[in-house]
């Protein structure tokens, strides 16, 4: 039994020490392409692509979402990018996370034709793949709060695009604490999926 529990307790060093490694691996392997709106604006990107966040229960966009769309919508003002890829949920339809998202930037003022929908965001790395196999993304300016910025630029980079990110205005959100412990897990999830690639 002694022996077992020495070999749990290895265990649990071990898998905490590489989850910890990959983290901040990841980290510091993009950390560069996190950027000023400055330079986003001489970038000549192909979109700015807005990451869903949730929707409120009355179905507009929760407040990360809402920054994430205004920091968006402000660099397409700026002539960062000729379109907005907006990618979210509208897996069912009750929940339409993307018509949200295309509601906000029309009624900021962004013309009809300038906004693509990316319906089956259903997690960042399908974001991704989406929007380099099904709307042709090269280079893109990737829109997200900054805690999330270092998985969506590792698998958008891991995947072949050329992609920044400008983090959404910095504040801190309800339950942030339990998000940045989810986010280690999932950087670790997404590091693997970029080796295998499904």
């Amino acid at each position: 039994v002694k022996i077992t529990g020495s070999l749990a307790l290895i265990l649990i060093v071990l898998f905490s020490a590489a989850t910890l490694a990959i983290n901040s691996y990841m980290k510091s392997s993009v950390d560069e392409y996190l950027i000023a709106d400055e330079i986003a604006a001489k970038l000549d990107a192909d979109c700015i692509l807005i990451l869903g966040a949730g929707l409120k229960p009355d179905g507009t966009p929760n407040y990360m979402l809402r920054d994430r769309l205004d920091k968006g919508i402000e660099l397409y003002r700026d002539g960062a990018a000729p379109k907005l890829l907006l990618s979210g949920d509208n897996g069912q339809d009750r929940y339409d996370e993307v018509g949200a998202m295309r509601d906000y930037a029309l009624e900021a003022g962004v013309p009809d034709q300038d906004i693509i929908l990316d319906p089956a965001g259903f997690s960042t790395y399908e974001s991704m793949c989406r929007a380099r196999d099904i709307f042709l993304v090269d280079k893109a300016i990737i829109i997200t709060q900054e805690y999330h910025q270092y998985r969506a630029l590792y698998i958008a980079r891991g995947l072949g695009i050329d992609a920044y990110g400008v983090p959404a205005k910095p504040m801190v959100y309800a339950g942030q604490k339990y998000r940045d412990a989810r986010e280690i897990l999932a950087r670790d999830k997404d590091f693997l999926k970029i080796i295998l690639k499904p």
